[in-house]
């Protein structure tokens, strides 16, 4: 059927594995729930995939965990995710989305383009197309009663080691300054500082 298994005795499918032409498989790798692989999806060593929908030539790099539960994940076309990433139930991924090490991504939606290359937790989140979030950034979502949204708007750039403290919004083109912590809304191509 057009899918090459880097050795088949090494893969473990626990539930409905759906794959399109072209599909490259590594070794170790888990697949539980409903998955469904595009055209060209490639799959690195060591991932577990459950109830995940991955669009065509989409990369999933080692050592990746995508775990949609009872929401389920959904990755656009031509991503790439991981290596050592993590999503969780809700996320909602454009085409041509980057996520990296050590992201987690938690219900949140990425529009087409955007993105996370490493070491962010975003959670209960909108980001825009063409957005960038900078490393050690983080949503804060959980209040300790409640959760809340954060909203980011096209082509927002969230420098490195930002707190972000919902709920808030930062409209498109809105730009926040490394190291900042963030607890009311940035208007568009509005510059945010927090020291």
């Amino acid at each position: 059927q057009g899918v090459r298994l880097a050795d088949p005795a090494r893969l473990d499918v626990r539930g409905e594995l759906v794959c399109g032409a072209d599909v490259e498989i590594d070794v170790n790798n888990v697949f539980e729930g409903r998955v469904s692989l595009g055209e060209g999806v490639h799959i690195g060593p060591n991932c577990v995939i459950i109830n995940a929908e991955i669009g065509a030539g989409t990369r999933v790099l080692g050592f990746t965990h995508i775990n949609g539960e009872d929401k389920g994940v959904r990755i656009g076309k031509g991503a790439r995710i991981g290596p050592f990433a993590r999503l969780r139930p809700g996320a909602d991924l454009g085409d041509e989305v980057h996520i990296g090490n050590f992201v987690e991504v938690k219900n949140s939606r990425f529009g087409d383009g955007a993105k996370a290359n490493h070491l962010a937790y975003v959670g209960d989140a909108s980001v825009g197309a063409g957005s960038n979030i900078g490393a050690g950034t983080i949503t804060c979502n959980y209040d300790g009663a409640n959760k809340h949204r954060t909203e980011l708007g096209d082509h927002v750039f969230i420098g490195s080691n930002s707190t972000l403290v919902a709920p808030i919004q930062i409209e498109d083109n809105g730009f926040v300054a490394a190291g900042s912590t963030i607890t009311s809304k940035v208007g568009s191509s509005q510059l945010a500082v927090g020291r």
